[in-house]
């Protein structure tokens, strides 16, 4: 592996200057990312000078067709990256001053792996970690491994459907911190399991330094998976979460002290978890539970159970638990409904 400089000229030498000049990137590159390079479907994007000062009316006519013509590339039907780049287009539309933004976040894009790896690794990159190398890494990974692709589709889709807040796929993608932190963790959790520990706690403390969510490397995360908000959520080593989960902000999944092990909770699908509530210790939430806000959860909690408080209680009691109809990490139901749980409820 080398390192070299990327300028408008090549430099005669394979090694960085002592004092580089301003505005150099330092980008480094192994025989994977060249590959990758060299496949249509992967390649870096041009990003045009002329294009900020382009009529928006001329965006159609940039060269990159919402629908590719060239015949090496697989287009495998993706009908989300289309919507996307449809909602891009949309949006530009309405405030021209997005343009150069949108073309270069999405709309200079073929395929969602190569506009993640760019968003991310600008989003995350820094003097130590130039987004140039970050780039070349987290491509490097959503290309080798397609179930992270999945897992960021399924993602995009769940906060569209559950987040209110969510007007469409591409802000979801560009501006929800939660969605990107998640995404940050899948490429960190593979270069974990890859015996990568080193460069995967770094991207962890980047994402939490940037987003304010720190999310260990080691945990085990489903797909369909909402972080609404996100700010201060915290997911120890070995914690696993299951599909179709929704988590609120604030939220820990922690240990109960210095443990060591399989120390963290168990999170199953289809799980709701509300806002400032700890579970700690390596306690498992069933299947289709609900967890009030504000509670501090030390047990198992059976599945389609409702537990809140603090300590947390079950809601009906633990021999005869009201059972949940509906799976609470699809329908975002916070309420209670049950009257006759306290002497006083607003």
């Amino acid at each position: 592996m080398s390192l070299h400089f990327l300028r408008s000229s090549l430099l005669p030498h394979s090694f960085p200057p002592k004092n580089p000049p301003k505005n150099t990137v330092v980008r480094t590159h192994n025989s994977i990312t060249q590959v990758l390079e060299n496949n249509p479907k992967f390649r870096r994007p041009d990003y045009p000078d002329q294009f900020s000062r382009a009529p928006i009316s001329n965006l159609h006519t940039q060269p990159v067709p919402l629908h590719q013509t060239d015949d090496t590339i697989d287009n495998d039907d993706d009908d989300l990256w289309l919507t996307m780049r449809h909602e891009a287009l949309s949006d530009v539309e309405q405030e021209p001053i997005l343009s150069n933004y949108y073309f270069t976040a999405i709309l200079s894009h073929h395929v969602i792996e190569t506009a993640l790896a760019g968003h991310l690794s600008v989003k995350l990159g820094d003097s130590s970690f130039p987004s140039g190398t970050l780039y070349d890494l987290f491509l490097t990974v959503l290309a080798e491994n397609e179930d992270i692709v999945t897992a960021v589709k399924h993602d995009l889709i769940a906060v569209k459907e559950r987040d209110p807040a969510c007007v469409s796929y591409v802000q979801c993608f560009l501006n929800f911190k939660g969605f990107l932190a998640c995404q940050a963790h899948r490429i960190a959790h593979k270069l974990w399991s890859q015996d990568r520990k080193i460069v995967a706690v770094i991207i962890q403390n980047r994402v939490s330094e940037v987003f304010a969510v720190d999310i260990h490397p080691g945990a085990r995360i489903g797909r369909g998976i909402l972080f609404d908000h996100a700010t201060g959520l915290v997911i120890g080593e070995t914690a696993v979460i299951g599909d179709n989960v929704s988590i609120l902000h604030n939220v820990t999944l922690g240990g109960t002290g210095k443990v060591s092990g399989d120390r963290h909770p168990k999170i199953g699908d289809g799980v709701l978890i509300g806002a400032g509530t700890c579970v700690l210790g390596n306690v498992r939430i069933g299947e289709g539970a609900k967890i009030g806000a504000g509670s501090v959860v030390l047990r198992d909690v059976p599945p389609r159970t409702t537990a809140v408080g603090n300590p947390a209680k079950l809601i009906g009691g633990k021999e005869n638990p009201v059972m949940l109809d509906k799976i609470p990490g699809l329908t975002m139901d916070h309420t209670l409904h049950i009257n006759e749980w306290s002497d006083y409820v607003i």
